[in-house]
């Protein structure tokens, strides 16, 4: 929990991950290619005193993890978010039994997501019933810009990709989290594009797809698809750092995702290890759109605590002390939100 000049905020890290990208566990030259990607992700959006040297960068263990998160970082509950990768590192990028054993041993403080890739046909589908009673699962995580033998990539509106979004209704599974962002090299950027999320959300609309990365940099499209789609939710991650380097650009885009999508289904996001959450809490709960920026109203408290743990905490059944908790918004479920406040301003202004 944060407390800042007298309100408390329930923190729920919505993205993190434990990863092991040392040069044992790289298969090939993509592995390298794709941690240095993150490592300049890191370099160039942090402050100096959060920069950690590429040694450090390559896996921080479960000891580390829980440290940065629990003890320094201000973090409630976390939920994992692990990428496979197995074409560029040889037992995997995010790393299962470390995290998995994490969360057994933490179950008030951690969630495991796991992943699947529909190009693994029938026995996938096996795999993922399998997954979800050994890991009891809520959530899982999609790389579609995944690379799998010849394939760079596939979509959500695929043929296998609907059977693996039948079988997560079968299980249970109700929070499909997609990366759909900034491209990491290797990895091609048109395979992240945001437009099979439009498809797919109409087709299944008892699964929550939580955006991640809002889309970024495709933010105006996915803003047009989660207006429309009341179950498309934003995940910050890599968009918060842009509070330290570009803070207009973080006032444009945290005010077009209240806008068009609401303060219910904003979701933070320390993207661990990319970034430690403890700067990015203390730096948003500071945070205020800029002011030249005068088509977007005030951020409120409200907001703020809801952003930082409470919209994620819903949706994963997390208990929140009631002291802690707000009411949700009263707006419309679609729509965009808060556009009778900002003509009301321009009109007095």
């Amino acid at each position: 929990m944060y407390t800042k000049d007298g309100t408390s905020y329930f923190i729920v890290d919505a993205h993190v991950a434990l990863w092991d990208a040392r040069p044992e566990n790289q298969r090939n030259v993509h592995g390298k290619q794709f941690i240095d990607c993150f490592y300049d992700y890191h370099r160039n959006l942090s402050p100096d005193s959060e920069l950690w040297t590429y040694e450090e960068y390559l896996y921080q263990g479960g000891e580390r993890f829980m440290k940065d998160l629990f003890e320094d970082g201000y973090v409630d509950h976390a939920i994992f978010q692990p990428a496979r990768l197995g074409e560029f590192y040889v037992d995997g990028f995010g790393q299962t039994e470390e995290a998995w054993a994490l969360t057994q041993a933490n179950p008030g403080k951690l969630t495991y997501n796991h992943n699947f890739d529909p190009r693994n046909g029938e026995a996938g589908l096996d795999q993922l019933r399998a997954d979800a009673e050994r890991f009891g699962l809520k959530g899982v995580k999609l790389y579609t810009a995944e690379w799998h033998g010849d394939s760079r990539g596939y979509k959500l509106d695929d043929d296998w990709t609907r059977r693996y979004l039948e079988v997560c209704r079968e299980v249970g599974i109700r929070n499909i989290h997609v990366h759909k962002g900034p491209t990491i090299r290797p990895l091609d950027r048109d395979a992240f594009d945001v437009a099979d999320v439009d498809h797919i959300a109409t087709d299944f609309t008892d699964l929550n797809f939580v955006v991640e990365h809002c889309g970024l940099p495709r933010l105006e499209d996915f803003c047009w698809i989660a207006t429309q789609e009341p179950n498309v939710h934003a995940g910050l991650a890599v968009a918060m750092p842009f509070m330290f380097t570009r803070p207009k650009y973080f006032g444009q885009i945290l005010g077009e995702l209240l806008y068009w999508v609401g303060e219910d289904r904003i979701q933070f996001s320390s993207d661990y290890a990319l970034w430690t959450p403890r700067w990015l809490v203390e730096s948003f709960v500071d945070f205020e759109i800029p002011a030249e920026l005068t088509e977007y109203p005030a951020l409120t408290e409200n907001q703020k605590r809801k952003i930082l743990g409470l919209n994620a905490a819903a949706m994963y059944d997390i208990e929140v002390p009631a002291h802690l908790r707000v009411a949700d918004a009263d707006e419309t479920a679609t729509g965009p939100r808060g556009a009778d406040r900002v003509a009301d301003d321009l009109v007095g202004a």
